[in-house]
């Protein structure tokens, strides 16, 4: 049996991965048509608009759409026909961590993925390569397969591949036109073989065969949650050091860059923030907790766990900082928080810092002015309400204002968090801002964007995270 040439792709789910994944196969991929579908009409319909208003803001993203979209690139709420047509179906929907029953707040919650396995079963009747596109924990393949084979029409074949995504949320584009590596997982059989070859034929049409890594469907499950735990890992340590050099009158930035200069260590992810959030981290290394805890190897699943509760400490340690520093209290006070997304150049908030920092904000007393440039209004009230479930959301918008530009949010503040790495808040005219605050003016740089410098100078108190005041 040759592989399968792929010549229709259907993808389920049109988040975050998604719908970036598919947009840019069907970019470079022109002789195969790709249809996103999604069971939420709006986020579609979104997709589908006439002025590219896309349901997620991604670099690049857009220019990709509009090259791509009625070409060979269709979003589509009708699930069945997308997965009759298909040669090959991307699972790409939600795993958020399960917040009740066996595994509550470390396990994937696989019931999106189940049901999109069973409609697979359900409505195919020609063979099928179904790959795995979420982060799944190890051995859901098993399950998969075990379903497809239960439920299928007819004897129906399905082929299981794993296929995890490594993309970060602001780069999303870049990483998918020149990725580090993809990686395939399959059964060693010679059918699993062969429906590796043929996915391996989609991305071999920009990505060079050296990147395209082939290896077992197990193998490649845990490569993704070990990548991201080995990610975060890093983050959390220079975060935990980032506390040290507060304490003794280090520079983090000065450690970090002399120790990302040892070959054996490098650079990158060694810098210290007020904590990591997005969609990934937190999730796949709880995840890797309880597969731990699961497989009676408790020491492995504390160690990793630490990772974690290093990130939640860091995030208390900073919005203490802020109460410490305006004199043990903000009751009563106004503090603009600058950044609600978790990161620059997106607008997810998921697990994000600044809900963590408005919390404890709130929880004081505080009246907080909130501006960020990408994430929605409705997002940031969901979000927050969520985060305090004991307080009414009337409460909460007494307390929250949300505004629309920096300016505004900073306007007779007695105090500014930076929570998010956006540009445009190197690019703030400082000096005016100073005038309208009142004094002591305070800017607390949870993020390291700022030149401290010229703001101390300006007269503003200034505290950034991982620099200590002493010689």
């Amino acid at each position: 049996m040759a592989p399968v040439q792929v010549k229709k792709i259907c993808c389920i789910g049109a988040g975050y991965v998604g719908g970036p994944t598919c947009a840019v196969i069907a970019l470079k991929c022109p002789h195969i048509q790709v249809t996103i579908v999604d069971l939420n009409q709006a986020r579609v319909d979104a997709w589908n608009s006439p002025d590219f208003n896309l349901p997620i803001y991604e670099p690049g993203l857009e220019d990709v759409v509009r090259q791509a979209r009625g070409r060979n690139l269709f979003f589509s709420t009708d699930v069945d026909k997308g997965i009759r047509e298909a040669d090959l179906i991307f699972v790409s929907v939600n795993t958020p961590t399960k917040k009740s029953g066996v595994g509550a707040g470390f396990a994937a919650d696989l019931n999106y993925v189940e049901s999109a396995t069973r409609r697979i079963a359900a409505v195919a009747t020609s063979p099928k390569i179904v790959v795995e596109k979420s982060t799944v924990p190890c051995r859901t393949a098993e399950s998969m397969r075990t379903i497809l084979e239960a439920n299928s029409k007819d004897g129906v074949r399905f082929d299981i591949l794993s296929n995890p995504e490594f993309l970060a949320e602001g780069t999303a584009i870049a990483d998918l036109f020149s990725p580090d590596r993809v990686l395939i997982g399959s059964l060693q059989s010679q059918e699993g073989k062969d429906a590796c070859a043929a996915l391996a034929s989609v991305y071999a049409n920009w990505v060079p065969r050296e990147r395209i890594l082939t290896v077992g469907l197990w193998s490649s499950e845990l490569s993704k949650l070990a990548a991201n735990a080995m990610l975060a890992q890093r983050i959390s340590s220079v975060n935990a050091l980032s506390a040290i050099c507060e304490a003794t009158g280090a520079n983090i930035d000065e450690v970090a860059h002399a120790v990302g200069f040892d070959s054996r260590i490098g650079p990158k992810f060694l810098r210290a923030s007020v904590g990591f959030g997005g969609s990934c981290f937190q999730k796949d290394i709880l995840n890797l907790v309880y597969l731990s805890e699961s497989l009676h190897l408790p020491q492995v699943a504390e160690y990793w766990r630490q990772v974690v509760e290093m990130n939640e400490y860091q995030k208390k340690r900073f919005s203490k900082t802020v109460v410490d520093t305006l004199f043990n209290t903000i009751t009563g006070k106004h503090i603009a928080v600058l950044g609600f997304a978790f990161k620059a150049d997106t607008g997810d908030t998921r697990e994000s810092a600044s809900i963590t920092l408005i919390r404890d904000f709130l929880l004081e007393r505080a009246y907080v002015t909130v501006y960020d440039p990408k994430v929605e209004e409705d997002q940031m009230w969901m979000d927050l309400a969520e985060a305090l479930p004991s307080m009414p959301l009337e409460q909460i918008k007494k307390q929250v204002t949300i505004v629309h530009s920096a300016l505004d949010a900073c306007k007779q503040k007695e105090a500014i968090v930076i929570a998010t790495e956006w540009k445009e808040f190197k690019e703030i005219d400082w000096e005016a801002v100073y005038a309208q605050m009142s004094k002591p003016a305070f800017v607390f740089d949870g993020r390291m964007i700022l030149d401290e410098a010229k703001l101390k100078k300006i007269g503003f108190t200034v505290k950034v995270i991982g620099r200590g005041d002493r010689l």
